[in-house]
């Protein structure tokens, strides 16, 4: 970063601490994961410079001969790497929010009912949160998993879609640890006339990896972001049957988005070639193994999972058994030890969303290093340790008392002797492997 050194050495010092961080500590947050160099300098390229509102030879700009070329084989690296061939795929999504945004847009009118999974169950703000633009715009009915298998019950799914009749029907998540069975929803969707969607932003890699069934060719629309479990950049792609291309399209451009970003685009392009090497389903069948031996290492310390287990690359623990709220303790307790979790609701979450009752958990990234079972080995009793030794603290019911506990402990916890001793554990693990993007070059 030499030049980026010497005009702005305020950033380029800041981005060196980032790099720190990635390389000494465990990233356990499960919608994270590294893009390569390649994908890195593609979004740094000279693509960065160029305009190209519209679709690949219908653009309201000129010079647009070698975009053109970029999208379209972004396009149609992605039929072929997900299956897709009989799919339309629109590349020009921002990020995942505003590419489930922009199907709502395309597709309904404000005010039609969507179904989709509850955010303390595992579903995303874009599907329906009251806070969120989906969940202003558009009537959103919920359903949640079994209270008792805290996994999806396609029967009790089938009974609320023919109770509401919605427009659409969305399944894929961003808290769920278990499988999802596509053609399933997809069969509901039919029978009550409805359009059946699928994010699969945090198991995309997994699908292209064959460790997780395949929403193709049963739903009707596929959204996904390019980064987490595809190691990609951030960004999005809508997958649509060819009945729906041109409300799509419409509802990105010129709906929900100016200009593409086409430095973006070549990213996902790189991701996406990098995705078809045999190497990449390795990759994501050591995500599951990875995430299997954490999930069993931690159960077998005495911690709750939801669901008693997991599928794919993540896991959410359930910390109900110390006491509402604590998700924020465990989370800063173990961020301070160089361990990167992102606490999460639990289905029927006793305490505020803010402060909710339990951990997400992912291992996309740490096995993007190379990490193998022996690290999740470890890496599971460390993190045991710190939430038995952290979770005990109160969370008050009082909003001020509560804010001012987290306050203090934020402070406290750093200078804990306890906690660094376990950050000097991580980062002696961490240090024998190396970070793509970072060390690949």
């Amino acid at each position: 970063m030499a030049k980026l050194k010497k005009v702005d050495a305020e950033i380029a010092k800041l981005i060196e601490e980032e790099k720190k961080r990635q390389k000494e500590g465990l990233e356990l947050i499960a919608s994270e994961s590294y893009a390569s160099s390649a994908i890195l300098e593609a979004l740094g390229s000279v693509l960065n410079n160029k305009y190209a509102e519209n679709y690949p030879n219908k653009r309201y700009y000129g010079g647009c001969s070698v975009v053109d070329k970029v999208e379209t084989l972004c396009q149609k690296r992605a039929r072929d790497v997900y299956g897709a061939k009989d799919y339309h795929v629109n590349v020009q999504p921002y990020s995942g929010s505003p590419a489930n945004l922009e199907v709502y847009f395309g597709l309904l009118e404000f005010g039609d009912t969507i179904m989709a999974m509850r955010l303390d169950h595992g579903g995303h703000l874009t599907h329906g949160n009251p806070m969120n633009l989906s969940g202003k715009a558009y009537k959103f009915v919920a359903y949640g998993v079994d209270p008792k298998t805290e996994q999806l019950n396609y029967d009790e799914i089938l009974r609320i879609a023919k109770e509401c009749k919605p427009k659409l029907i969305l399944c894929g998540f961003t808290a769920y640890p278990r499988t999802i069975n596509f053609k399933k929803i997809a069969e509901i969707a039919k029978v009550v006339g409805a359009i059946s969607m699928a994010d699969i932003s945090h198991i995309s890699g997994l699908v292209i990896g064959k460790v997780h069934p395949s929403p193709f060719p049963y739903i009707d629309i596929v959204t996904t972001t390019t980064h987490k479990t595809l190691q990609g950049p951030r960004g999005a792609m809508i997958f649509c049957k060819q009945e729906f291309k041109e409300k799509i399209d419409k509802g990105v451009f010129p709906g929900m988005q100016g200009g593409p970003h086409m430095h973006q685009i070549a990213g996902i392009a790189v991701a996406l070639k990098q995705a078809k090497d045999k190497k990449f389903q390795k990759y994501a069948e050591l995500v599951v193994k990875n995430t299997k031996t954490l999930a069993d290492v931690l159960m077998q310390e005495g911690l709750k999972l939801v669901s008693n287990g997991t599928d794919n690359h993540l896991m959410v623990v359930d910390l109900t058994t110390f006491g509402k709220g604590r998700g924020v303790f465990a989370e800063k307790a173990l961020e301070s030890a160089c361990i990167s979790v992102s606490k999460s609701t639990t289905p029927n979450d006793p305490s505020v969303p803010y402060y909710p009752s339990g951990l997400r958990i992912g291992t996309a990234a740490v096995t993007s290093r190379g990490m193998k079972e022996k690290e999740m080995k470890i890496a599971g009793k460390l993190i045991a340790k710190v939430i038995k030794e952290f979770c005990t603290i109160e969370m008050p019911d009082d909003k001020e008392k509560r804010n001012e506990v987290v306050k203090k402990f934020k402070e406290d916890i750093k200078k804990n002797k306890f906690i660094l001793q376990v950050k000097k554990e991580v980062n002696k693990l961490s240090s024998k492997f190396p970070v793509p993007g970072i060390d690949d070059k």
